[in-house]
C-alpha cells in the first residue's frame, strides 16, 4: 500500500471517530413536519385548519363578508391550537374539496362542522364531539297541536326535499311542501301556509339568536342527536389526542360553554 492511500485512510478514520464523536449534534433538517410539537403538521407550530368561511354561525366572515373569519367552529379550534400551544392558519376550502384537501396532506383537520357517522369513521379519526344537536320540530309559538313527532299525522311541514329532515318528516305521517331551504321553510310557517318545519336544533338556535323574537318554538325534538367533531387523517393519533384533551379542559373550565352561548344561547357543545 502506498503511503498517499495509507495517509488517506487514517485521515478517512480519524473523520469517522470525530463524527460517532459528535453524536447528535448536527442540526436537524429544515421543513421536517414532527420537529417541535410532534405532531406531524404540515409547518411545524402551526395548526392548519379546512374550514369553508361561508358557512355561518359556524365558519364566516363579520361585517357582510368582508371583516375577519370568526364563527362557531373557528372561534372553538382557535381555543384548541391555544391551549396546544400553536399557532392557527386557516384554509379556506369549498365543502366539496375539503376532504380531498385533507387527504393529500394540505392540512391537519378540518373544523367545519362535519357530523360523525359510519362512512366516515372507516376513513378518518374523529375528536370527542364539541356539538351535540338533536333534529327538531318548529312551529309558530301560539300552536299547541304539536308536541310529538307523531303528532306531524296530517299536518303540512316545509322541508328541502334532498335533506334527511324530508324524510324524518315523511315517515311521520306529514305531508311535505318542498322548500329550497330553511330561510323560506320559515317564511312558510309564519305566514301560516304550513303547519311546521322539521330541521336541526343548532339552525332554529341560530334562527332564534338573530331574530328574536321569531315568533316560533320548538315543539319536540328526537330522542337521538347528531354529533359533530374535528375530523383528521387516520395517521394523526397523536394530534388527535392532544386536540381531546385540550377539549376537555375547556370544557371544564367553561370556555366551551361561552362560546356556544355566545352564538346558540345555550350550551350545544355537550
Amino acid at each position: 500500500m502506498s503511503r498517499r492511500l495509507i495517509a488517506v485512510t487514517a485521515l478517512v478514520v480519524a473523520a469517522a471517530a470525530l463524527t460517532a464523536c459528535s453524536g447528535s449534534t448536527a442540526p436537524a433538517e429544515s421543513g421536517s413536519s414532527d420537529s417541535g410539537s410532534g405532531f406531524g403538521l404540515v409547518t411545524d407550530g402551526t395548526l392548519t385548519v379546512a374550514t369553508e368561511g361561508t358557512y355561518r354561525p359556524f365558519s364566516f366572515h363579520d361585517d357582510g363578508g368582508t371583516g375577519d373569519l370568526t364563527g362557531f367552529d373557528v372561534e372553538i379550534i382557535q381555543a384548541v391550537a391555544d391551549k396546544l400551544d400553536l399557532e392557527v392558519e386557516f384554509q379556506e376550502t369549498q365543502w366539496d374539496a375539503i376532504f380531498a384537501g385533507l387527504d393529500a396532506g394540505r392540512f391537519d383537520v378540518i373544523a367545519n362542522q362535519v357530523s360523525i357517522n359510519e362512512e366516515r369513521q372507516e376513513k378518518y379519526l374523529f375528536s370527542t364531539p364539541y356539538t351535540v344537536s338533536p333534529g327538531v320540530i318548529v312551529v309558530a309559538e301560539d300552536d299547541d297541536s304539536i308536541s310529538s313527532f307523531d303528532d306531524l299525522e296530517g299536518k303540512t311541514t316545509a322541508q328541502s326535499l334532498t335533506s334527511n329532515w324530508y324524510e324524518l318528516a315523511t315517515e311521520s305521517g306529514a305531508t311535505v311542501e318542498g322548500v329550497e331551504g330553511w330561510a323560506q321553510a320559515v317564511e312558510l310557517l309564519r305566514q301560516g301556509r304550513v303547519d311546521a318545519t322539521v330541521n336541526d336544533k343548532l339552525t332554529f338556535l341560530d334562527y332564534e339568536t338573530t331574530n328574536s323574537p321569531s315568533g316560533l318554538k320548538i315543539a319536540a325534538e328526537t330522542d337521538e342527536a347528531g354529533e359533530q367533531a374535528f375530523v383528521f387523517t387516520k395517521d394523526k393519533t397523536d394530534l388527535v389526542e392532544a386536540v381531546d384533551g385540550a377539549l376537555e379542559e375547556l370544557r371544564a373550565d367553561g370556555t366551551l360553554a361561552e362560546i356556544s352561548d355566545k352564538y346558540f344561547g345555550e350550551d350545544v357543545t355537550q
